[in-house]
């Protein structure tokens, strides 16, 4: 029997966005760093996500750890547009306002 070594494409995927996604999944590499930084193990990051395959979960986690300076950019990035995001929806819909209405249509509805 022959053992045939290949190299396997990372099953990373970059959406119009610039989303990274992990296969045919919704899963971000996002995501998968998170758990992975905060103690899950591989298994348990597949068990939490059944879209994944544990292979590559374990694919993910090798092309992090081996492009760490890489993926921490992309990450920071990410985390860069979402407070831009945030901070324009906060603008646009202003959180004090939509407070104050729905205590004044609450309490309109308590006194008919």
């Amino acid at each position: 029997m022959t053992l045939v070594m290949m190299a396997q494409p990372v099953p990373l995927t970059m959406n119009a966005d610039g989303v990274v996604r992990v296969a045919n999944t919704r899963i971000t590499l996002d995501t998968i760093v998170a758990a992975f930084r905060e103690g899950a193990t591989p298994e348990t990051i597949a068990q939490q996500y059944p879209s994944l395959a544990l292979a590559d979960v374990y694919a993910v986690i090798s092309y992090y750890l081996n492009h760490l300076p890489e993926v921490h950019a992309y990450l920071h990035q990410r985390e860069q547009v979402a407070v831009q995001i945030r901070q324009e929806n906060e603008v646009q819909f202003d959180p004090q306002g939509v407070r104050d209405r729905l205590l004044a249509r609450r309490t309109t509805t308590d006194h008919p």
